[in-house]
């Protein structure tokens, strides 16, 4: 092979096995390979067989230097070969069996002459914990990717001090009022209570997997050559600024929105592989071509979300309450223990005014002028999309870094308001009509549009995290050296 491309560096990337989380490190790997990185990109096994399946990945399409790499799940193939795996199950088997298959999965490429230059560092999901001894192994430098925001990776840093000061020790812990304790010793947080924390550290199980899994993440992240943050400075600047000193961290190379970033790519090829467990539908975006501007809501809950059916159908009705027209993506899975199944009476009264789809473009959507709202559960993509398009959101959190999102959006950005948890009609309908008629919807449009043009002057050159990605690529080659 030519010494030139075996000189080339080379990053292994490994998402946590979960959509958003897919995402997010796709457009980190684009953005490499755009800078000269030879990429492996590593799913699961079931993974890539559905992504295949949706579109998203065509494995007859070579592009020079980057390529997809599988291992296995542990896991038994879906009884419906269409349906997409379970993120949950996924994500604590790759924990559990996912060492073994990664390390041979780098001394296979590490011994291919022919295939490409040996791997010079690791870029993984600060939650696939799992790897970081490879780092040790292989002596190449070891990237914590953190897919979330300043504030939500301050509250992960600080779930060992939660459990310390005695917080969740009995298994009542999160009722009659407990969780509106107010925390005031993490610093750039005022007004956080313990609602808006990572959720998973609401057990007094010691033994809980996502507790540990959490804990892992950050304990694996101090030891890590480098952290970085899915964000931009001006969103979290006072965040990474505190959590720098207090944890003595290196500053975290803070790069967002990644997906912005990527736009900048002058590459088809490249810009042709998509990361979508669901098929698209494309008739979102025709829909919406017949709408006036800032007049339609869309719904989503994300890719991971469960709700009940009755709270499907206190959703679906306080939607056709408001009276405003709307694109809900409601996913097969969306119901726990059920089918996502509306009632006739639903469909037949918002036919023309309502659209329901499985999956969608949703950056496309949520830039499209006709969409005025987003009830979102605050997934760190769906959220930090929202802010990109300037378009104001109403909450409904779920779990994980959700409520974190939630707050901050609500009470410091300004561009979210909270619909409350038990979700009820009245309240959905009551909600949207604020959104998109009231004061506050206005006052919150205003803020979403400044909060939009900073996120597009971090991306531009001699941006925010333009400058820290150029950064980031410069010690990587340093590092490799």
């Amino acid at each position: 092979m030519d010494s030139k491309k075996m000189q080339k560096p080379h990053a292994i990337c490994i998402p946590c096995p979960a959509q958003g989380h897919i995402r997010a490190m796709m457009h980190l790997a684009k953005l490499l390979h755009s800078r000269g990185f030879h990429i492996t990109f590593v799913h699961t096994e079931l993974n890539y067989q559905q992504l295949i399946r949706t579109g998203a990945i065509d494995p007859t399409v070579e592009i020079e230097g980057f390529c997809f790499k599988a291992i296995p799940d542990g896991l038994p193939q879906p009884e419906d070969a269409n349906e997409a795996p379970d993120p949950i199950e996924s994500t604590k088997s790759i924990s559990k069996h996912g060492l073994a298959p990664l390390r041979e999965l780098i001394r296979r490429i590490n011994g291919d002459t022919q295939g490409g230059p040996p791997v010079s560092c690791m870029m993984r999901d600060a939650f696939m914990s799992v790897a970081q001894p490879i780092g040790d192994e292989f002596g190449i430098p070891d990237v914590a990717f953190w897919p979330i925001a300043g504030s939500s990776f301050m509250g992960f840093f600080h779930i060992d001090e939660v459990l310390q000061r005695g917080f969740f020790k009995d298994a009542n812990c999160s009722a009659n009022g407990y969780l509106e304790t107010p925390i005031d010793w993490i610093p750039a947080m005022p007004g956080i209570r313990l609602k808006d924390l990572p959720t998973f550290v609401r057990t007094a199980d010691p033994n809980d997997f996502f507790l540990d899994f959490s804990r892992q993440a950050v304990q694996t992240s101090l030891k890590a050559s480098a952290i970085i943050l899915h964000t931009f400075e001006e969103l979290d600047y006072e965040i990474i600024d505190a959590a720098k000193h207090k944890f003595k961290l290196q500053p975290p190379y803070a790069i967002g929105p990644l997906f912005a970033l990527c736009d900048q790519i002058p590459n088809p090829k490249l810009n042709s592989i998509k990361s979508n467990l669901w098929k698209e539908e494309r008739e979102c975006i025709e829909w919406l071509d017949k709408r006036g501007d800032a007049t339609v809501v869309y719904v989503n809950f994300g890719s991971v979300m469960t709700v009940t059916p009755e709270q499907l159908k206190e959703f679906a009705w306080g939607l056709v309450n408001s009276n405003h027209p709307f694109i809900w993506v409601v996913r097969p899975n969306l119901v726990s223990g059920g089918s996502a199944i509306l009632e006739a009476e639903f469909l037949e009264e918002t036919k023309g005014r309502g659209l329901i789809a499985s999956w969608c473009a949703q950056k496309q959507v949520l830039d499209h002028p006709s969409v005025g709202g987003f009830l979102t559960h605050n997934g760190w993509n769906s959220t930090l999309e929202s802010i990109h398009s300037g378009v104001p959101m109403l909450c409904w959190p779920f779990f994980g870094d959700q409520q974190m999102n939630c707050r901050f959006a609500c009470t410091v950005w300004g561009n979210g308001m909270e619909i409350d948890g038990d979700v009820k009609r009245e309240k959905v309908e009551g909600a949207v009509k604020e959104l998109m008629e009231g004061q506050k919807g206005k006052e919150m449009r205003k803020n979403a549009m400044k909060w939009k043009e900073k996120a597009r002057e971090a991306v531009e050159v001699g941006g925010s995290s333009y400058i820290s990605f150029d950064r980031l690529v410069n010690d990587l080659l340093v590092m490799k050296r």
